[in-house]
């Protein structure tokens, strides 16, 4: 039976509550939890499950839709009527499908259909568990100094986080688009999340989707819902997220890699407020706030002709833009400790400063993958950590230098990449330019590729383009997931 990967995980442990009069049902989730990163609480009835929730606050709530009592629709109306932002997954047998999706537009997180599929429940509890905490968790916009603080933080006394700070302040309460834009890993997400945590919809439902994730069929789906029969493996009709979250606000991230056809389905989206499922006739209308995020140059897609300049100007209401760590290093001491004291408690380990040599490191790192790059090497740090202080040594081996000097750009690099640009230039050929960026680049996602053992995932969130990008510059050089590296 499916575990849960503990790849991408970085929660703390989570609340499941599980509802079902079917005691067999509620054995089957005692073997797909059986590690300690999640608390497992069983209710047999809907009016237990209500109990449950006023004693803990789950982070998602999972429940049969046919039961004596409290049945799982009403579940999901007095769920909804305290305001508890639970996400809420209902199970129910083929002839209860259109009961499901009913409470999915009032509310419910997903259905899934019983006999229950471990492979495709686990991940979409886990999906659920980081909605309910993105709505959640509180965030604060400064400096945090406390420790027993329990708020994610966006950290900046840099002048360019401060007039993010102005911005979010500005365009919260405001019911308008949002475009944010920044390198891959600046904190886009934190930053629609404050907007969001701010505004007038904050008690309403927060979804986010990642276009650049999604192949073009199936983000129509995920954004606008389909029909039974629409496509193949479209077996039940599915509400899509721009009718699940109707009065609250989606974040659609990495939206520079959307298709020209999505493009204009979201502009239709924007303008009137209305859409149709995949597959369907009937025109849906919603209230959805969007605020969208990319790591793309907007301005330059279009003249190249790959961006709608409509859709743009359509979502250029109001424009955030983070800047590099690389631009804001005076930040990196207190982002550092931030990440220490988040991570020791989370990995229960006694790590109490960063020496004064460390920290030295971290702030003349030039941080190509931003703060997601330093949140990551602080705990990677702790976990190698044997004392109460953080040293050199237990740094990241590309912090402390060793990966710089294998780089392209470094010594050990320079004589090839020099040796191939005279060479070229000799030949006295008429496109050196592209012959020379070929190299770079075939070295580079070669080397992308070799240092994440072939997961594309990992690849482009490490290069910082999309899973499609990388995948389609792969075949164009025509690199395998494991390719060989190629010297001149």
């Amino acid at each position: 039976m499916a575990r849960l990967a503990a790849e991408e995980s970085e929660l703390s442990m989570a609340v499941v509550l599980v509802v079902d009069d079917d005691p067999l049902i509620l054995q089957v989730f005692d073997f797909l939890f059986p590690d300690a990163r999640h608390q497992l609480i069983k209710a047999a009835s809907g009016s237990e499950a209500l109990r449950s929730v006023e004693n803990s606050q789950p982070d998602v709530v999972i429940a049969d839709v046919r039961m004596p009592d409290v049945d799982g629709l009403e579940l999901v109306r007095r769920l909804q009527a305290t305001g508890k932002k639970t996400p809420i997954i209902l199970m129910t047998g083929y002839g209860t499908a259109d009961v499901a999706i009913e409470a999915m537009r009032h509310g419910a997180y997903e259905y899934v259909l019983k006999p229950l599929d471990p492979d495709a429940l686990i991940p979409l509890i886990e999906r659920a568990i980081a909605a309910s905490r993105q709505m959640r968790a509180p965030l604060k916009m400064g400096d945090s100094d406390s420790d027993s603080s329990p708020a994610e933080t966006l950290i900046g006394r840099s002048p360019g986080m401060q007039e993010v700070f102005k911005a979010i302040g500005r365009v919260a309460p405001l019911d308008v688009p949002v475009l944010i834009l920044g390198e891959s890993g600046t904190g886009k997400e934190m930053v629609a999340r404050a907007i969001y945590q701010y505004s007038k919809r904050n008690q309403e439902k927060f979804l986010a989707v990642n276009c650049a994730a999604i192949p073009e069929t199936l983000l129509e789906s995920e954004l606008f819902g389909h029909e039974k029969g629409a496509f193949t493996g479209a077996d039940r009709r599915r509400p899509g997220k721009f009718e699940q979250c109707n009065g609250g606000t989606l974040f659609l991230d990495e939206i520079g890699d959307m298709t020209p056809l999505m493009q204009t389905k979201m502009l239709r989206v924007l303008q009137e407020q209305c859409f149709e499922r995949v597959g369907g006739a009937e025109t849906i209308r919603t209230n959805v706030r969007v605020i969208a995020a990319t790591n793309r140059d907007l301005e330059k897609s279009i003249a190249e002709g790959t961006f709608r300049a409509d859709l743009y100007y359509r979502l250029d209401v109001c424009t955030i833009q983070l800047p590099p760590l690389r631009e804001r290093r005076a930040d990196v001491p207190a982002l550092a400790e931030c990440f220490l004291r988040r991570f020791r408690e989370e990995l229960g380990k006694d790590v109490q400063a960063i020496s004064e040599d460390a920290m030295s490191l971290l702030q003349e790192y030039h941080w190509p993958g931003n703060v997601r790059e330093l949140q990551s090497a602080i705990k990677q740090a702790i976990v190698q950590a044997s004392g109460p202080v953080l040293t050199p040594e237990i740094l990241p081996a590309a912090i402390r230098g060793e990966r710089r000097r294998n780089a392209p750009e470094g010594p050990a690099e320079a004589p090839a990449l020099d040796r191939l640009i005279r060479e070229r230039l000799a030949s006295g050929g008429d496109n050196v330019y592209a012959e020379v960026i070929e190299w770079v680049e075939r070295r580079l996602l070669a080397d992308a590729m070799k240092h994440t053992r072939g997961n594309l995932s990992q690849a482009s969130r490490l290069l910082g383009i999309s899973r499609p990008t990388l995948r389609a510059k792969l075949n164009a050089l025509n690199l395998g997931d494991e390719s060989d590296q190629t010297s001149p």
